[in-house]
């Protein structure tokens, strides 16, 4: 079965014979060095070095998510969280469960930052310490421009929280010029590891100091502080994390994350120029979607169940809209231990499809 949803992917034989390795308690040496491993590859990934840190969970990449946005917003700090998306508005359920001082920045699903309306709502709001945002936005697959928050953010002092949970590994992330504070991130998507363990990179002076955590499994101090003397407050995903530095080693030796965003951007554009040509319409203009993901109108006369039971049965899952485009978009990821000829033949299958219907 080929997955063109977004997460979980694929995998390579290599990473998948990577469960295989022997049962390891997360209390010996052995599980010690192998976290180490995995956290200076994570770093390595977009050359981060000294004052920066990875710290590892056991959970999906919400749960990095949650983990970034409990943890670095001190409680006398206040957010502000941009929404264009599913997972935008995620952000804010957080804040909201974590008693967090926040206020939100809204647009609607398939629209860009509003830069303008942005500046306004900050130059109100002189409070605002922490600004959370998603990168890729897979709802639509909108790629969030990082670059234009940069030097707004940076004048007025206010650390930035990313979303890359589907980013990280295949789009840029430039961490010192766009002023990025952490961002969390998951094993299962780009990075193309198995479900089951994510991680926040962060800046060591992030974490606040000599405050109680608003969460016990969740708190990166506790986290950090124990990693870094190759220990973990909790027992880990041992068989994920042997797949995850595997994973990141096949990475590495294919070229890293721009390889990979080349790769994906091949394959994207194949999609979406075999896609054209039968008059199946991208919902966001080329140059706004991430590599990673990107949403189409679905064919005239298909509902997205008929659509996705039909390519099913043909070996290849798609995924459905969200929210009010339930009903009228599809998505397709490019993640994932998948090649050109499977996404040419994913092609042909949809047009026997809608020749047939």
């Amino acid at each position: 079965m080929i997955l063109l949803n977004p997460g979980p992917v694929n995998l390579s034989d290599r990473v998948r014979n990577a469960l295989l390795r022997p049962d390891l308690c997360h209390r010996e040496v052995e599980f010690s060095q192998l976290q180490t491993r995995i956290r200076e590859q994570l770093l390595q990934v977009y050359g981060l070095e000294s004052g920066w840190a990875a710290v590892l969970l056991t959970g999906s990449g919400t749960a990095a998510m949650e983990a970034m946005i409990s943890s670095l917003v001190p409680r006398n700090g206040k957010l502000l969280v941009i929404e264009n998306g599913v997972y935008g508005e995620r952000l804010s359920k957080i804040a909201k469960i974590h008693e967090i001082n926040y206020i939100t920045l809204s647009h609607p699903w398939n629209a860009e930052i509003d830069i303008n309306a942005l500046v306004k709502l900050l130059d109100e709001n002189t409070d605002i310490t922490h600004l959370a945002v998603v990168h890729h936005e897979t709802t639509t697959g909108r790629l969030n421009n990082l670059l234009e928050l940069a030097p707004i953010c940076q004048e007025r002092q206010i650390k930035i929280l990313v979303d890359a949970v589907s980013s990280f590994g295949a789009e840029e992330l430039n961490f010192a010029d766009w002023g990025i504070t952490a961002c969390a991130a998951t094993a299962n998507k780009c990075l193309h590891g198995v479900p089951g363990v994510s991680f926040v990179i962060l800046q060591r002076d992030a974490l606040p100091v000599d405050t109680i955590p608003r969460t016990l499994y969740l708190d990166l101090g506790t986290y950090c502080q124990q990693q870094d003397r190759g220990g973990t407050p909790f027992t880990q995903s041992v068989q994920t994390f042997y797949a995850l530095t595997e994973a990141l080693q096949e990475m590495t030796e294919a070229g890293g994350w721009r390889s990979r965003h080349s790769h994906y951007n091949q394959l994207a554009s194949l999609v979406r120029d075999g896609l054209a040509s039968i008059g199946i319409k991208p919902l966001l203009p080329l140059g706004s979607s991430s590599v990673v993901l990107n949403a189409y109108y679905l064919p005239d006369g298909f509902s997205y169940e008929e659509f996705h039971d039909q390519l099913k049965a043909q070996n290849y899952i798609i995924y459905s809209g969200q929210g009010n485009l339930a009903q009228s978009i599809f998505r397709v990821s490019t993640m994932g231990a998948i090649t050109q000829a499977d996404m040419e033949r994913f092609i042909v299958v949809v047009k026997e499809i809608i020749r047939n219907s």
